[in-house]
């Protein structure tokens, strides 16, 4: 059987640096939502599992998006300062497990996203 090798490397490694990317918005801004959705897009018609990933990924971040805009409202009654926060922990924490889960060849679902783009159970 003929193995895919996304961008040249495992298709782990590939997944789980697909969760991963999403950090890289904390060092290049706006690079945290582009990079996956890239490595998603040139790679999910190889592959199930990477676009059932991809999809999982889109969630989340959209699902963030909205969090984030719900906290920027929230900030004018300073609960929101604290929500900021509270994203910023749980979006570490949720991609490291994220991350961590598809280098063992398993899809995490992040909790408190919301379902945009149906993901299958395959």
């Amino acid at each position: 059987m003929n193995e895919i090798k996304p961008w040249g490397m495992d298709k782990n490694t590939f997944l789980m640096l697909m969760h991963l990317s999403q950090l890289t918005g904390f060092f290049l801004p706006v690079a945290g939502f582009i990079l996956p959705i890239v490595m998603w897009a040139t790679n999910k018609d190889q592959s199930d599992e990477i676009d059932r990933h991809g999809r999982v990924i889109l969630n989340w971040m959209i699902s963030l998006i909205i969090y984030a805009l719900i906290c920027s409202i929230l900030v004018f009654v300073v609960i929101g300062i604290l929500g900021f926060f509270v994203l910023l922990l749980v979006e570490v924490i949720f991609v490291v497990i994220a991350a961590v889960r598809a280098s063992e060849g398993h899809l995490w679902r992040y909790p408190l996203s919301i379902n945009f783009f149906p993901v299958d159970n395959a």
